[in-house]
């Protein structure tokens, strides 16, 4: 069970970078559509309330890489 956790824990780190990334490229292709202040106002409240989500998967993926939740 300890070697899936660490496996996972790679896919964790992995997931929270690219999260952010096709997040951002989705904002900037549909801002370029319909560039109007409510669609740069929503896609501005998506991206700021999901890169922290993104940066405590990446922590919580480098803890499980650790070993940290082996016991």
């Amino acid at each position: 069970m300890n070697i899936i956790r660490r496996i996972l824990g790679v896919a964790w780190v992995a997931l929270g970078p690219l999260a952010v990334y096709y997040l951002i490229k989705t904002a900037a292709i549909e801002i370029a559509k319909k560039p109007v202040i409510d669609t740069k106002i929503q896609w501005i409240v998506f991206i700021v309330v999901c890169i922290p989500i993104s940066i405590g998967l990446v922590i919580f993926g480098y803890y499980a890489l650790k070993g940290e939740y082996d016991e």
